[in-house]
């Protein structure tokens, strides 16, 4: 458990630290990048991840991701999240959750729950 934690943690870090080659490392070379929300859009393989993440990187200025919670099984964690960033110049923060499983120290498979709806909301400033 505590290698499972060490992976989340290290990948954690190097999201909030935008550099991609970085946060690709953390990954194996089968990672699935799983979007559970229709606004997001899944990815297999570490290099397509990398390819990716210039994208998004460019997209999200100031993203920051703040871990609300842990909880760790085995080679599986569950991580809610706070992410934070500015989209098209407007701040935007929504809340999440990381689901993992590690496989040798690196980061196998991520699915992310995240609301489209809401991101939607903040960034063109519709609803309530």
């Amino acid at each position: 458990m505590v290698a499972t934690r060490e992976a989340v943690e290290r990948y954690i870090r190097a999201l909030n630290g935008h550099d991609r080659d970085e946060i690709a490392a953390c990954v194996t070379p089968g990672f699935f990048n799983e979007h559970t929300s229709a606004a997001g859009v899944s990815v297999r393989g570490r290099d397509a991840y990398r390819e990716r993440l210039a994208s998004f990187l460019a997209g999200f200025a100031e993203l920051r991701y703040e871990v609300e919670d842990m909880l760790i099984d085995g080679d599986r964690a569950a991580v809610p999240y706070r992410m934070s960033a500015r989209y098209g110049g407007a701040p935007v923060s929504i809340r999440g959750m990381f689901r993992f499983r590690v496989a040798g120290g690196l980061i196998d498979h991520r699915v992310d729950y995240w609301d489209g709806a809401e991101f939607e909301r903040q960034v063109t400033g519709a609803g309530p």
